[in-house]
C-alpha cells in the first residue's frame, strides 16, 4: 500500500509562504502556486494589520489556504491579538494560523506562542489548524530543555483544542540531524505531525544571509563541506540534497511524524514554484488539492 504522504511519483507535497506585500502588490505571483495550497503569510513587523488581513483575504478569495503568523511579542495588548484574529477570521476567512513568539525591540504582554495559545482566543473564533514552530537545530536563545517543556505544555493545551497542531520548522540543510531530531520529539512524546522546512532553490550567498539570522550555520557548513565550499558557492543549492532523504525516511519508516514540506522560497516564488510543480510535490493537473493541505 503507498503511503498517502507522498504523490504517485513518491514526492511529498509542500507549503509555502509570501510576505503580506508580495500577495498584495504582486498577486500575478500566485499563478505559480497550485490552488489549495496552504500559503504562510509572514509577519516582519514592516507590514500594516491591514495589508496583512488583505493579503490573508486575497489568498482565500483565490482558492488558497492563508496561515498567518502569529507573533506574539509584537502585540501590544491581549486585545490588540484579539482585534488581528477577530478581522482574519472575520474578514479573510482565515481556519489556519501558525503560532509563533516573534521578534520585537520591546515586547508585549504576550512573550511567546503558548501565551497566545493560553488565550483561548483560537478556539473562540473558530481556528481550525494550529502549527507551532519546531527546531530540529535548537533555537539561538532558547535552551534545550525549555523548547522541550513548550512543547509538552502546547501537547497539553492542544489536548484541550478543537483545532489540530502541526509542527513547522525553520529550515534547515543536513537531512541526517532532521532525521535524529524526529526520533528526539517522538521520544519526548510528539504526537502532532511535522512539516519540514526547507530552502528552496537559491544562491548560496542568499542562503548564507538567511542561515545567520535563523541561527542554522552549522547546517550551511555541512552543505558546503559535502558539496566543496568552492563549488557549492558557484553551483547554487539543490533543495534534493535534503528533500531526497526526507521522502526516503517516509518510504522506509511508515511511522514517522513526518508529513510534508515547509518551502521557504528565498530564490523567489517562480523558481520554488517551477521547481516544486517539475518534482511533482506540486500539480497543476489534479482538481483534487486534499493533499496539498495535509
Amino acid at each position: 500500500m503507498s503511503d498517502h504522504r507522498l504523490t504517485p511519483e513518491g514526492r511529498l507535497a509542500a507549503s509555502t509562504e509570501m510576505s503580506p506585500k508580495q500577495v498584495v502588490e504582486k498577486s500575478e505571483l500566485l499563478e505559480f502556486i497550485p490552488k489549495g495550497t496552504r500559503v504562510y503569510v509572514t509577519d516582519l513587523g514592516n507590514a500594516s494589520e491591514d495589508m496583512i488581513v488583505s493579503a490573508a483575504k486575497t489568498l482565500s478569495d483565490r482558492g488558497y489556504t492563508p496561515v498567518p503568523h502569529m507573533a506574539a511579542r509584537r502585540y501590544k495588548s491581549v486585545d490588540a491579538f484579539e482585534t488581528r484574529i477577530t478581522r482574519l477570521t472575520q474578514e479573510a476567512g482565515v481556519t489556519d494560523v501558525l503560532a509563533i513568539a516573534g521578534e520585537a525591540d520591546k515586547a508585549g504582554p504576550l512573550t511567546s506562542s503558548v501565551a497566545l495559545l493560553e488565550t483561548g482566543l483560537f478556539d473562540k473564533l473558530g481556528i481550525k489548524t494550529i502549527a507551532v514552530a519546531g527546531h530540529p537545530e535548537g533555537a539561538p536563545d532558547i535552551k534545550p530543555d525549555v523548547i522541550k517543556s513548550f512543547l509538552m505544555r502546547k501537547h497539553e493545551l492542544a489536548a484541550d483544542s478543537d483545532a489540530q497542531f502541526i509542527l513547522a520548522t525553520q529550515f534547515g540543510f543536513d537531512p541526517h540531524k532532521v532525521s535524529q531530531w524526529l526520533d528526539e520529539i517522538a521520544g519526548w512524546g510528539n504526537q502532532f505531525p511535522v512539516h519540514i522546512g526547507i530552502a528552496g532553490p537559491a544562491k548560496m550567498t542568499t542562503l548564507i544571509k538567511y542561515a545567520a539570522f535563523a541561527g542554522v550555520e552549522n547546517s550551511l557548513n555541512f552543505l558546503k563541506k559535502r558539496g566543496g565550499s568552492v563549488v557549492s558557492m558557484l553551483a547554487g543549492y539543490d533543495p534534493e540534497t535534503m528533500v531526497g532523504p526526507l521522502e526516503t525516511r517516509v518510504e522506509a519508516r511508515p511511522d514517522t511524524q513526518l508529513q510534508q514540506l515547509h518551502v521557504y522560497p528565498f530564490g523567489g516564488i517562480q523558481k520554488t514554484g517551477e521547481w516544486l510543480a517539475n518534482r511533482r510535490s506540486w500539480s497543476f493537473r489534479s482538481t483534487d488539492t486534499s493533499s496539498l493541505r495535509a
